[in-house]
C-alpha cells in the first residue's frame, strides 16, 4: 500500500505485457479509467472494476481534476472511509458517478448476527448496494448482514477445489457469496445462517443469479447435525471469532474423506493444529487469507475427515 487514496481491484502483469493487457481490459470494459495505472519494479498494476481471476487489491491515485481524495474502499456503490471526514466524503461522492453513499465504520463486526454499525458521511442514507464479483451479483447490506469483499479470491480458490456433484454445506453463509460461487460445480449446496436479514438477502441472491441448487436454511449452526440427515463432502466454516465452538458439529456431518474449510483468527502459524488434530482431523493445508490486525490474521485450515 502506498497511501495515495483509492483501494480498488487490481491486475498485475510484467511490464512488457502491460500495454497488451491494458488494451484487453479496456476493450472488455473492466479497466477502471478513473484511476492512474501504476508501475512497480518490473510490474504494471492495472486498476479494474471487478475482482477478475487472479485480481488483488491495491491503492491508486485518481485521474482527472479531482485530487486529494481520502482513503477509502469501494464495495458496489458504497465507499467506506476509515476516517470520519465529512468534507472528504463529499469530494469522494462527487468523484465517481457510480457512488451513491459514503460510510464510516463505528466499530468491528459484532454479535450473534455478525452485524456492523456505520455512520453515513455523504449521499443516500443506506448500507445496501448491489455488488458484482466474477460476473455474479449480490444484494448486500453492510450494516445488517455480514459480507467481505476481501474474500473474493478465497471464494475463487474454494470453487476450484469443488468436485462435480459434491454435497456442500456453508455453515455461516451470510448473503450467499460462497454458496453461490460453489454451486457452479457442486451437486447441491446447503447455505445456513442464523441472521434473518442475511437469509432474506441470500434468497434474493439465489434468484438474482438464477441458481437452482442452493438450499437456504435459517438455523443455529450447532443444530445442523439434527436438521440435516445426511453427510457432506465439503463444509465451509467461516465464523472466525467462534469457529472452534462448532467444529464438533461439522465433524459429525462430514462424510468420510470429506473436507472442512476452517477459518479462524490466529497470531501464530499452526496455532490451531493441535486442537484440530485432537478432534481426529488431518490438516491438509494452512493458509493466511489476509491480515486482520497487527500481529493477527485470518487463516484457513483445509481439513480431511477420516
Amino acid at each position: 500500500m502506498i497511501g495515495i487514496g483509492v483501494v480498488q481491484w487490481s491486475v498485475r502483469v510484467k511490464r512488457e505485457k502491460g500495454e497488451e493487457k491494458r488494451r484487453a481490459l479496456l476493450e472488455s470494459g473492466f479497466l477502471d479509467r478513473s484511476l492512474r495505472i501504476r508501475v512497480e519494479g518490473d510490474q504494471v498494476i492495472l486498476p479494474v472494476t471487478a475482482p477478475l481471476e487472479d485480481a488483488g487489491r491495491d491503492e491508486f491515485e485518481p485521474l482527472g481534476e479531482i485530487t486529494g481524495l481520502p482513503r477509502h474502499e469501494l464495495i458496489g456503490g458504497i465507499a467506506i472511509m476509515p476516517e470520519r471526514d465529512g468534507e472528504g466524503a463529499m469530494r469522494l461522492l462527487s468523484s465517481r458517478p457510480s457512488l451513491h453513499t459514503v460510510l464510516h465504520p463505528l466499530g468491528p463486526v459484532d454479535g450473534e448476527y455478525r452485524t456492523k454499525r456505520f455512520e453515513v458521511l455523504a449521499g443516500i442514507p443506506t448500507a445496501r448496494t448491489l455488488y458484482t464479483e466474477y460476473g455474479r451479483r449480490y444484494q448486500i447490506d453492510l450494516e445488517h448482514a455480514y459480507f467481505s469483499a476481501r474474500l473474493a479470491e478465497e471464494r475463487q480458490r474454494l470453487s476450484k477445489l469443488v468436485e462435480r456433484g459434491e454435497k456442500v454445506l456453508d455453515m455461516f453463509s451470510g448473503v450467499g457469496p460462497v454458496a453461490i460461487t460453489l454451486s457452479e460445480r457442486a451437486g447441491i449446496v446447503f447455505a445456513s445462517d442464523i441472521n434473518p436479514v442475511a437469509v432474506h438477502l441470500l434468497i434474493l441472491n439465489i434468484k438474482l443469479n438464477r441458481v437452482k441448487n442452493v438450499v437456504p436454511i435459517m438455523a443455529n449452526a450447532s443444530h445442523l447435525h439434527l436438521l440435516l440427515p445426511q453427510k457432506f463432502d465439503r463444509i465451509v466454516m467461516n465464523l472466525p471469532m467462534s469457529t472452534p465452538a462448532f467444529i464438533d458439529t461439522a465433524r459429525a456431518i462430514c462424510a468420510g474423506g470429506g473436507v472442512i474449510h476452517f477459518y479462524v483468527l490466529q497470531s501464530e502459524t499452526h496455532e490451531f493444529s493441535p486442537f484440530l488434530e485432537g478432534r481426529g482431523l488431518l490438516v491438509l493445508d494452512e493458509r493466511k487469507v489476509h491480515t486482520y490486525s497487527p500481529g493477527r490474521w485470518l487463516a484457513v485450515y483445509d481439513l480431511s475427515c477420516p
